[in-house]
């Protein structure tokens, strides 16, 4: 049994209960409303709810998100240091979203050096997290 049990409320958002469960190298959450466990979030229930988004073509986005999403993986996988999957990068309206893991702060910065280098993009949000973090710095 873990002493320093890992919890989400109802209000967390997927994305980051998915971040929580890499980072910390879990399969299981337990949801908290007010305090009390109200559920578990789960890998699976993550795995469901992304299955359903990729089922059908993401409203409003449009080829040039698709372009930058595709030279970013391209630029990641020329790079022997960059261990990032394409599911850990996402582009909306030119905002990168990378969601993956890193090991160092400079692996982090380069992640985020390299998706600053591709034409169209306006910004970048980083929602990375170190491996073995526990969320505070």
């Amino acid at each position: 049994m873990t002493r320093d049990v890992v919890s989400v409320t109802e209000e967390t958002p997927a994305a980051d209960i998915a971040i929580l469960l890499e980072a910390d190298r879990i399969k299981r959450v337990p949801v908290l409303h007010d305090g009390r466990p109200v559920g578990i979030g789960s890998r699976a229930n993550l795995v469901r709810a992304l299955a359903v988004t990729i089922a059908a073509a993401p409203v409003g986005t449009d080829a040039a998100d698709y372009a930058i999403r595709d030279r970013l993986i391209a630029e990641l996988r020329s790079q022997r240091w960059a261990e990032v999957a394409p599911a850990n990068i996402t582009v909306k309206d030119g905002l990168v979203h990378l969601w993956s893991s890193y090991i160092s702060e400079a692996e982090r910065r380069a992640l985020i050096v390299a998706a600053e280098g591709i034409p169209g993009v306006r910004r970048i949000e980083d929602h990375m997290r170190a491996v073995g973090s526990d969320g505070h710095s």
